[in-house]
């Protein structure tokens, strides 16, 4: 038995401190994904403990059948999803990088490269602003979160035609967006992991 499979058996039985140990393990991932997705820091924190909550009151219905993450993202996309329904409107963007986009510590990357990299993100989730919540969240999950289109149409509760066409029209979105740093094509595929290639 692993050791997170231990602190998931611990916190069945009750323990808080195990599942205070999980939720350190994934908080970072949680929060980060919860911010591209809303671009505010206090709706990405809302809705990180939102996810906690739902986490710690459903522990003891985990059976093993995913990992703990692939279970806590589950419960991550329904909280965004009951958050789009009680929030119509867009979400506000704004300008700044999460520290998710920073080059990694030990990376052989220069100064330059890098702040070059987060330049490129940093308009790539700017321009993921023009897409609807749909939209950016079925991108998200697709890009950062590297789901199949099957298991975002399962997650979503949508064909897996529809996930197909929203990606390729968010893409479109951001190409079209992004077409001023297009001659850079270099350092975009590099930072965005390809994602417009």
């Amino acid at each position: 038995m692993s050791s997170e499979d231990e602190l998931i058996r611990r916190a069945q039985a009750g323990e808080t401190d195990a599942f205070c140990l999980l939720a350190q393990a994934h908080e970072r991932r949680i929060y980060s994904l919860a911010f591209h997705y809303c671009r505010d820091h206090q709706d990405a924190e809302d809705l990180s403990q939102e996810v906690w909550l739902k986490a710690y009151a459903a522990i003891s219905n985990f059976r093993y059948e995913s990992t703990f993450y692939t279970w806590l993202r589950k419960i991550t996309i329904n909280c965004f999803l009951n958050h789009r329904r009680r929030r119509a409107n867009s979400f506000p963007w704004h300008e700044q990088l999460s520290e998710s986009h920073s080059i990694e510590e030990g990376a052989a990357a220069s100064l330059e490269v890098t702040l070059q990299n987060q330049l490129v993100v940093e308009k790539v989730m700017q321009a993921l602003s023009d897409v609807t919540p749909q939209q950016r969240l079925i991108f998200l999950l697709k890009h950062q979160e590297g789901m199949t289109y099957e298991e975002i149409s399962t997650a979503l509760g949508c064909s897996t035609g529809a996930v197909k066409k929203s990606v390729a029209r968010t893409i479109t979105k951001l190409r079209a967006t992004l077409g001023a740093i297009e001659e850079s094509e270099n350092y975009i595929s590099c930072t965005a992991n390809g994602i417009l290639s």
